[in-house]
């Protein structure tokens, strides 16, 4: 299968999906897909790569490939913060399944990927999907093409048009910090969709703005997040950005 990613630029599916577990930062609210450690691994990781990278104020999506042999060997994923209703999320079709696969660059030069614009949450947020618009659930998908755990592009028509994270309570972190490899506990799973809540829209325009039903509920969230006694990693990833908003709206 070959993939169009931007205007002329495509990729062909191969057999070997990337074998790195997702890093989902939550106060930054993308997912990395790489191996570096911190930002100057970070920065000399790209200097050898090519593909969709950020660039002073540009931020799309990140796809960077080896120029050698050109195949995929990371990616960096920012969630949009409009969330689709409840209505359109439960358009996002089961079918086709996921399918393992990596990508190979049909030419060695760079291109841009879109950031996606709605985040469609499954029930209990068990898998998020980011879509380049809402026009994607008029149509059947081609495929689901997995570059790496729990990770999959979404094809349709033969382009890609957004992404899917499945468990993303699971890959909670914070920066470059590798996920906890345990299952995360119950409670955090709990924690997780409530804070998902607060930090998107309409939600967050409401913490914006200091509503007291949105202070309250961000009070209470805060509060569950100091009080969790385990998983302590994953709480931290959910914390930073919840401490975050309560300095910014609710401490003052």
């Amino acid at each position: 299968m070959r993939l169009t990613i931007d205007d002329g630029w495509t990729a062909t599916v191969t057999a070997e999906p990337l074998d790195i577990a997702p890093r989902f930062d939550f106060r930054d609210f993308r997912v990395r897909i790489a191996t570096y450690a911190d930002v100057e691994e970070r920065d000399r990781f790209q200097s050898g790569t090519f593909g969709s990278q950020e660039w002073l104020w540009d931020t799309p999506d990140e796809l960077w490939f080896d120029p050698v042999g050109r195949e995929l060997v990371g990616a960096e994923l920012r969630l949009p913060s409009s969330v689709a209703d409840a209505a359109d999320a439960a358009r996002v079709p089961a079918a086709p399944l996921v399918r393992a696969s990596g990508l190979r660059a049909d030419q060695v030069r760079d291109f841009r990927l879109e950031m996606t614009t709605e985040l469609c949450r499954a029930p209990g947020d068990t898998v998020l999907t980011c879509l380049r618009d809402l026009d994607v659930l008029d149509e059947p998908l081609d495929a689901r093409i997995g570059i790496a755990p729990d990770v999959a592009l979404l094809v349709q028509r033969g382009v890609v048009v957004g992404w899917s994270l499945t468990d993303p309570a699971r890959y909670l972190t914070t920066t470059f910090a590798r996920p906890d490899p345990g299952a995360p506990a119950p409670a955090t799973r709990r924690l997780f969709t409530e804070c998902l809540d607060l930090v998107t829209l309409p939600l967050i325009d409401e913490v914006a703005d200091r509503e007291p039903a949105a202070l309250a509920r961000l009070r209470a969230v805060d509060e569950a997040l100091r009080d969790q006694r385990g998983d302590r990693h994953r709480v931290g990833a959910l914390a930073a950005l919840i401490s975050d908003l309560m300095e910014d709206h609710a401490n003052r």
